[in-house]
């Protein structure tokens, strides 16, 4: 078990402890994480368990003890795949909607990465144990294109391809309501809910908002549902989600942003993936076809 000792600085002093060590600790751990070790009796402030509501004061002695990580081996599950390319770098896969790209808490079987390390075996380590490969990912009721790194070289040129916006991501999205305008820019901040943890939302103030932009072009105007081409400038968590509920055209069947009917998941999908890759530098586009559900809607021509 590691122990790692901090003192306050007069600029943190006042502040809650479990604040305190996310600010201390540099983005390095949770704040999940550390409030389960401020929990377990694993932060010690002077000696003293404290609770995480707890005010530290300039001065004090605070120990943060980790300890050793659990061994964890994610189980290898046949599970078919619509692989789109593969090499000895990369692997190019046709996610469908209600498959979790990785395991989590409370759901370690079933997912993307399940079935690649029953096809790969051995994939990029840089994603930790839960998410082995995973350079980006897509909601579990999203389908469409991933890109997963087979080796560490490969992860990283990826990542930072991501990073500094050199890929191409094109989704098509049906939007509840009839969009107006034919081409349109979404610039607006998102941050995570306080109050609910699971959603996202749009936010101008506060220190962790990140900043959010979408590009969207009409591609067909429907009876109450409007056809959207959508590219990405940035890539954050339900972007694309948070976006278009905030300009009042949720996407269709997305249960958390609010439009749950018309399909029985969010009608979203990662239509066209770009990037350099890796090895060859050569850049390499892929596209895939739109699922049925989504198709189906579409020739139907209304909801």
């Amino acid at each position: 078990m590691e122990t790692i000792k901090l003192i306050v600085k007069d600029k943190h002093a006042g502040k809650r402890l479990d604040r305190f060590l996310v600010e201390a600790f540099g983005g390095r751990f949770s704040r999940t994480f550390l409030r389960k070790l401020i929990d377990s009796k694993n932060v010690r402030v002077n000696g003293d368990g404290e609770n995480a509501h707890y005010r530290v004061l300039a001065g004090e002695n605070v120990d943060v003890s980790i300890p050793e990580p659990k061994a964890l081996k994610i189980q290898a599950e046949n599970i078919p795949l619509e692989i789109v390319y593969e090499d000895t770098d990369i692997l190019v896969v046709n996610k469908p909607a209600g498959m979790a790209t990785h395991p989590a808490p409370g759901r370690f079987t079933g997912t993307l990465v399940n079935a690649l390390i029953a096809r790969c075996g051995d994939l990029s380590g840089i994603g930790g144990v839960l998410r082995p490969g995973i350079v980006h990912r897509l909601d579990k009721e999203t389908s469409g294109l991933l890109v997963v790194a087979k080796n560490d070289r490969a992860h990283i040129n990826i990542s930072n391809q991501f990073k500094n916006r050199k890929t191409r991501r094109r989704y098509i999205a049906l939007a509840k309501g009839y969009v107006q305008l034919d081409n349109g820019r979404i610039e607006a901040p998102i941050a995570r809910k306080k109050k609910d943890v699971t959603k996202m939302g749009i936010s101008f103030a506060g220190e962790k908002r990140k900043n959010a932009i979408t590009n969207y072009r009409v591609l067909e105007r429907m009876d109450g549902f409007t056809v959207l081409e959508l590219f990405l400038g940035t890539g954050r968590t339900h972007q694309i989600r948070v976006h278009l509920a905030h300009i009042g055209h949720p996407v269709i069947g997305d249960k958390l942003y609010g439009s749950p009917k018309g399909l029985n998941r969010q009608a979203l999908h990662a239509k066209t993936l770009g990037f350099f890759h890796p090895a060859t530098k050569k850049f390499m586009e892929f596209d895939s076809e739109l699922p049925e559900d989504m198709a189906g809607l579409i020739a139907k021509g209304k909801l």
